[in-house]
Parts: structure tokens; C-alpha cells; sequence
């Protein structure tokens, strides 16, 4: 509590002292999205089913509907209830209930990535691991810095190469950060075959990141997680065939790898089975996790979703692999953080700390 005070005051002052600047300042590059009006995700309930869980047509033991059998299974909750016996129980849909010792409540991410409110002068990301940065390229952590947290917001401003050809970025303030430790996202040119006012989004599989524009223009960005190497996420460009709010999703039935999960929240379907969609099962966006599919933060898919249903023609989807290096020689050499893009990151940055917190 006591951090947050601190912080919350050294903002304070910071916007007093700022304030003719700011007031200059042109509008802002990022916003923290708005919440969708009577979203499905304010009220849904998930958990984990176990392995060979029963599953029964009342809340007793009674007759089996069926039994779940043994993989990767996930289901939302509709209910919770006590029998005569003094048993919980949780009502899986119509006419299916288990046992609650059966289940395990999973929270859903909270995170969620970022509005683009003009098109963007730099490099921009998210911490993937927990960072203390250097004060040099190829430095070791400075103390003076604080440690950056798993989905932190930040934008590049320099990039190198240390001794063993590893890539860094500077974030600001002469802070410098192992490329290893961010997904990061930069502007691109729109696909030759992407109308000039057509709505696409492009997946980067190195970065692990979405962007999605509006012709030429950005308008947001997030962290995903594309298929593992066992199932790689195709790359190419495609147009989404089919969209569900909410779906089933299973397969590789019989095999190691069987998964069974029920509504599976804004799917978009672009290459055959493979689809971009929210994930509620993991909060490992910015790696790879997925059965082939473009896995995003519940927050995110719903964005898309509703953004991509105003599009002129069916959501355009390039698929692709970047190379980091490129950034290196396409990141401005400047370790001046101005004014305005200081105070708007670290404003960003609080606000989705505390919209993460849980409510009480």
C-alpha cells in the first residue's frame, strides 16, 4: 500500500508541474480501452473439470450423463448448489452437474492490450518476464531502476547489439532491456491484396503480438499466444469465414493431446479450424501455448469481435514471422523521453495496474 501512495503522490506533483505542457501536448498515442456495455465476460464462470469426472443429470448421484473422460477440459459454471446430503455441487449446463471436489474455479485474464488512438512515431511493447533494466547495452541490472513487471507498457526509443548479438531496447530514461523479455509491436505496411479502407489485423509469430488497423491506420494492439511447435500457426493472409460468440472447441479425441472446452468467447475463424479467439484456461500471452490458434486475453477477442462486425468485407488476417533485427536498424537513436509520452505511459501503466485488481 505504501508503493502505491508513494507512486500516486509522485504522479500528483508530476501532473502539477506538467500541466501548461500537457495541455499543449498533442492527443495521446494509447488509450486504455473502454469496457463493452453488457459484455457476456462480466458474469462468466469457468473452472477446470478433472479427469474422469462423472458427470450427472442431477445434483445427486444419480443417472451419469456422461463421463468427461481425460485431457485438457474446461467448462463454464451455471450455478452452484447444495444437495439434501450437504454436497456442493456446480451445474455445468442443462441437466449436467458435478460434484464442486470435481472442479477447480479459474480465474480469467484480466489483461488487456491497448487502443491506438494515432498512428504511432515508435516501437511499442509489453514486458513477457520480469526485468531489471541496465543502464547500457549488454549492462548488467541497475539498482537505481525498479524492476518491470510481466505486462508493463513501454515504447522503444533506441535499440543495439551487445557482444553476442543479442538485441536490447531502450525504453526511456537510459534504461536498456534484453530483447528476450518483451513482445513488441511496430507499424506495417498493409498487405498489397487489403483494400485501402478495409479492416485487417496482423499477427507477428516472433513478437507474439496482434495489431489491428483500419486501412493504413492502426487502431490496436495486444500480446497473443499462436500455436506451440508441435502445432505451428500457419502463416499467410486469410479472411475470417466464420464468427461465433461463443463456441465449443475439441479434438485430438482418444490421443495425449485431447482438449475439451465449452464457449470459447469471440472466435474468428480464418484457416479452416484454426481461429483468432479468447483464451480464459491460461494467462501466457506473449509465448506460445496454443493447439494452432491465435490465442488472445478475453478483453482482446471481444475488441476484435466487435471492431471487425463494422468492417466493409470479411476481417483480412496476415500471418506472419518478423525479424528482430530489423528493429534495430528501424528504432530512432534517442534516449530523450519527451514530456507528454512520460507522463502518458506511466498514467497507462496505473490504470492497468488498478483495472487488474480484483473488485471488492
Amino acid at each position: 500500500m505504501r508503493v502505491w501512495v508513494i507512486v500516486f503522490n509522485f504522479i500528483v506533483l508530476f501532473l502539477v508541474m506538467a500541466s501548461s505542457a500537457w495541455a499543449a501536448a498533442p492527443e495521446h498515442t494509447f488509450a486504455v480501452p473502454e469496457r463493452s456495455e453488457n459484455s457476456f465476460l462480466d458474469t462468466s464462470w469457468y473452472a477446470r473439470v478433472y479427469n474422469f469426472t462423472d458427470v450427472y443429470t442431477t445434483p445427486a448421484p444419480s443417472s451419469v450423463v456422461r463421463n468427461v473422460g481425460e485431457g485438457f477440459l474446461y467448462s463454464t459454471l451455471h450455478g452452484r448448489t447444495t444437495a439434501e446430503d450437504g454436497s456442493e455441487w456446480y451445474m455445468l449446463n442443462y441437466n449436467e452437474y458435478v460434484p464442486a471436489r470435481s472442479v477447480k474455479e479459474t480465474q480469467a485474464p484480466t489483461f488487456q492490450g491497448t487502443v491506438v488512438q494515432q498512428q504511432p512515431e515508435r516501437v511499442f511493447g509489453w514486458i513477457v518476464s520480469p526485468v531489471r533494466p541496465s543502464s547500457r547495452v549488454g549492462g548488467l541490472p541497475n539498482t537505481d531502476f525498479l524492476t518491470l513487471q510481466r505486462y508493463d507498457f513501454f515504447q522503444v526509443y533506441d535499440a543495439g547489439v551487445d557482444s553476442n548479438d543479442l538485441v536490447w531496447y531502450n525504453i526511456g530514461g537510459g534504461r536498456w532491456i534484453m530483447q528476450h523479455h518483451v513482445s513488441l509491436v511496430d507499424v506495417n505496411e498493409r498487405p498489397e491484396e487489403v483494400g485501402e479502407d478495409q479492416f485487417w489485423v496482423e499477427v507477428d509469430l516472433y513478437e507474439q503480438t496482434v495489431a489491428a488497423y483500419e486501412g493504413d491506420r492502426m487502431v490496436y494492439a495486444s500480446i497473443i499466444s499462436s500455436g506451440l511447435d508441435k502445432w505451428p500457426t500457419r502463416e499467410g493472409l486469410f479472411q475470417v469465414w466464420a464468427r461465433l460468440e461463443r463456441t465449443k472447441m475439441s479434438g485430438s479425441e482418444g490421443k495425449e493431446d485431447y482438449y475439451f472446452i465449452e464457449e470459447v468467447p469471440h472466435t474468428l475463424y480464418f484457416d479452416g479450424e484454426i481461429a483468432l479467439h479468447g483464451a480464459y484456461w491460461h494467462d501466457d500471452f506473449g509465448y506460445q501455448h496454443s493447439h494452432g490458434c491465435v490465442n488472445m486475453a478475453p478483453r482482446d477477442s471481444e475488441w476484435v469481435f466487435n471492431w471487425s462486425n463494422d468492417a466493409p468485407t470479411d476481417l483480412w488476417v496476415w500471418v506472419h514471422t518478423s525479424d528482430p533485427v530489423d528493429l534495430v536498424t528501424a528504432a530512432p537513436a534517442s534516449d530523450i523521453t519527451p514530456l507528454a509520452d512520460v507522463l502518458s505511459q506511466t498514467l497507462n501503466q496505473v490504470s492497468r495496474r488498478m483495472s487488474a485488481l480484483p473488485l471488492r
